[in-house]
């Protein structure tokens, strides 16, 4: 009896330790691969669509994915709580080095759509289309322009019967990759953001109400008058959110379409770093719409469940060729030719 009881604790202990990814390895349902993922909103829609269609083509694997924002899901897959994370904002130096501190092995980046980031106002009695110049938006976020009728605004929309109420700020309050594109643009075109402000996930902000997700900040600008916020395109165009052009690197306004997206990687191609970590916040280009970015998904090089692996990999090599078609219908902007085949090999790094 002593013996039973000894063999059913170890066996309790050894459960205990079976996990996900790097030194740890998960023991699957023969049936059923389960692979979790967690992090950002700014592609949710993406995600979903595609996760659910590969479900559909392979349904013994499953990917379940929480838009939690972009903090969160580094956070998670360096705790080793989900198999694979999701930013719109790269793994800095320190972050990657925490990682391979916790979990003994290297994180990839794998660039997945490029998506844009707009300026979404609701102003009572304004249904034109408003110009921000990268100016005006750095100032609108610093609190230094707090009215509608501002020369600064009222300057680039002559047209417009801009009233005088205040303006109201929103922003997101969790870890955000959509913050960090938002952010990284404000930094390059406002010394002031720049020094006073700076680029992170989280920022700590002069002003404004926090809003929770892409859906948290779409709402509370949705319902508030005189309200500013920032959203991913998609957000905008599903809830019906009025959004602005915003001038570019060359002078010209742009508005936020899936030409003017994939304009901003158009020089991101041939000069993708081999970690995938790069910016195309303010880019060069007469039709390139400034506030753009890739988002990435964050993947182990070391996963040691095979069925695990294998669905990973299996679907990244999906997501590089058959998903790309379907980036267009959410309006997101499929990769560059040249950053899917550079990935495709990148894949070949995941191993067991």
């Amino acid at each position: 009896m002593r013996k039973t009881w000894q063999a059913v604790i170890w066996l309790a202990l050894a459960a205990m330790l079976y996990g996900t990814g790097c030194n740890k390895s998960t023991q699957e349902n023969k049936d059923k691969t389960s692979v979790t993922g967690a992090g950002a909103t700014f592609p949710y829609p993406m995600y979903a669509k595609w996760f659910d269609t590969y479900n559909k083509l392979h349904p013994d694997i499953e990917i379940n994915y929480q838009s939690i924002g972009s903090g969160g899901g580094i956070k998670q897959v360096t705790e080793g709580t989900v198999d694979f994370g999701a930013t719109d904002g790269p793994m800095n130096d320190q972050q990657l080095k925490e990682f391979q501190d916790k979990r003994g092995c290297d994180i990839l980046h794998f660039p997945t759509v490029l998506g844009g980031v707009v300026p979404t106002y609701n102003i009572p009695g304004v249904t034109g289309e408003l110009k921000f110049t990268p100016a005006v938006l750095a100032a609108i976020y610093l609190g230094t322009v707090t009215k509608w009728n501002d020369p600064a605004i009222a300057g680039a929309n002559p047209d417009m019967n801009l009233p005088g109420n205040d303006i109201v700020v929103v922003h997101r309050s969790d870890g955000s990759g959509t913050t960090y594109i938002w952010v990284d643009f404000l930094s390059k075109v406002s010394q002031d953001w720049k020094e006073k402000v700076g680029v992170g996930t989280s920022v700590k902000w002069p002003v404004g109400l926090g809003g929770k997700g892409n859906e948290g900040v779409s709402g509370l600008v949705k319902q508030t008058p005189n309200s500013i916020g920032y959203v991913e395109l998609i957000y905008a165009s599903q809830n019906k959110l009025s959004y602005g052009s915003v001038q570019n690197a060359a002078g010209k306004f742009i508005k936020a379409n899936l030409r003017s997206v994939t304009a901003a990687a158009a020089g991101a191609g041939k000069d993708m770093p081999d970690d995938f970590r790069v910016s195309i916040t303010n880019a060069p280009g007469d039709g390139t719409y400034p506030i753009a970015s890739f988002t990435w998904l964050l993947v182990p090089d070391q996963i040691k469940d095979n069925a695990k692996r294998n669905a990973i990999v299996d679907f990244l090599k999906w997501m590089l060729d058959e998903g790309q078609k379907a980036a267009d219908a959410l309006e997101y902007s499929p990769l560059p030719k040249e950053v899917m085949e550079k990935e495709k090999k990148a894949v070949e790094k995941i191993h067991g």
